[in-house]
């Protein structure tokens, strides 16, 4: 996930968001089909839970994690997203691991310097307090910092159920075994440490769901602007490479990369589908049409929808990946695609759904009804 150009306000937030119960209070769904949602959420990321909510998925719960900026931070924004939408009292929110398995942004920065600069640097970026002042999320520095500049969706009154996504994970998936199914929009951090937490979390699931793995990227890399550098850099993945290659060897059930797909020409926002989607007047369609940046394709959302509606997967593949986990390599946390017969048989390889292309008439129908009639708790 990307953060939005403009994200307000920390309350005692540190203090406050630590007493609240993990208990649900009803759900949107009862019945429906379960699903963890782990992201390094921003103001512009509701439409990921409003469009499961909208295709009758039952959300167990939200994770932050550190990608574009720090976990709280990011599961602050996940507060406040539910609290605009009355849906607080039915989703609870966890905040994820401050860091990756290895990746610190002093790392990182000396990885650039050998390797080359990332279009996009996330997290790692050198703290910037000018543009922390007008509105960016916090990066480098201290994890617990809080920006409240970047709360355009307003500062959560409401409060974290926990701070160890990673057991509560594990939980959940024990109370619903082959049940739940978890997707991740940004690093794997959270979902690496369930898996080497107990040996049981991932085939436990309903299989795992991925923005990230991109493909085949490194000629479009060089063959436009910086953007066009960014938009296929893999990010997720290359926050932390170790936690990426251990998610795609875990015994999940499945596990379905979306990445290539979400950067086709009509997945991205554009003004007109802005202005209808405002047409419908209420706090998620105003703060969408306010946060959202053209420049950038609704990776998040695309990939959401092709889980909770695969018949708007116009094409998908199969195949064997493989993570770089080497520091010293340009590709360092990208994945190696392989068919069976030249897959390595020295190592225990996925084999992984990969989908190619998504409906993208589909998808604008689906993002304006999940925003435009928003579910509530009951």
């Amino acid at each position: 996930m990307r953060p939005s150009a403009l994200l307000v306000p920390a309350c005692g937030a540190v203090a406050s968001c630590s007493s609240s119960s993990s208990d649900r209070h009803g759900a949107v769904n009862a019945g429906g089909p379960k699903m963890i949602i782990e992201n390094d959420w921003n103001a512009g990321a509701a439409p990921q839970f409003l469009m499961a909510l909208d295709y009758g998925w039952d959300i167990l719960g939200l994770i932050g994690d550190t990608s574009n900026s720090w976990a709280l931070q990011c599961s602050l924004h996940a507060l406040a997203l539910l609290e605009i939408g009355n849906l607080s009292s039915c989703i609870p929110v966890h905040k994820g691991a401050d860091y990756p398995l290895l990746m610190t942004p002093k790392l990182m920065q000396t990885w650039e310097r050998i390797m080359g600069p990332l279009p996009w640097e996330g997290v790692f970026r050198p703290q910037n307090d000018t543009a922390e002042a007008l509105g960016s999320d916090p990066t480098d520095g201290d994890p617990a910092r809080i920006v409240k500049a970047a709360f355009t969706e307003g500062y959560p009154n409401t409060t974290l159920a926990g701070y160890h996504a990673a057991a509560w994970m594990i939980e959940q998936v024990h109370k619903y075994p082959g049940e739940v199914v978890i997707y991740s929009g940004g690093a794997l951090t959270n979902i690496a440490l369930a898996i080497r937490m107990d040996s049981d979390f991932a085939s436990l699931t309903k299989g795992l769901w991925i923005m990230g793995g991109f493909v085949d990227t490194n000629g479009l890399m060089i063959s436009g602007d910086t953007m066009q550098a960014d938009i296929n850099t893999d990010f997720n993945f290359k926050a932390d490479p170790e936690a990426t290659k251990i998610a795609l060897s875990a015994d999940f059930p499945n596990i379905t990369l979306v990445s290539n797909a979400a950067n086709a020409p009509e997945l991205f926002p554009t003004d007109a589908l802005l202005a209808e989607v405002a047409e419908v007047r209420n706090p998620y369609t105003i703060l969408q049409q306010k946060v959202t940046q053209t420049n950038l394709p609704f990776w998040d959302e695309a990939t959401m929808l092709s889980l909770v509606d695969p018949s708007t997967i116009m094409n998908q593949t199969s195949f064997y990946v493989n993570v770089d986990t080497s520091f010293y390599s340009p590709t360092y946390g990208n994945i190696w695609a392989y068919q069976e017969a030249l897959a390595p048989s020295r190592q225990t390889l996925r084999e992984v759904n990969f989908v190619w292309q998504i409906n993208g008439t589909a998808f604008q129908t689906a993002l304006k009804r999940a925003l435009q009639s928003p579910k509530t708790c009951p």
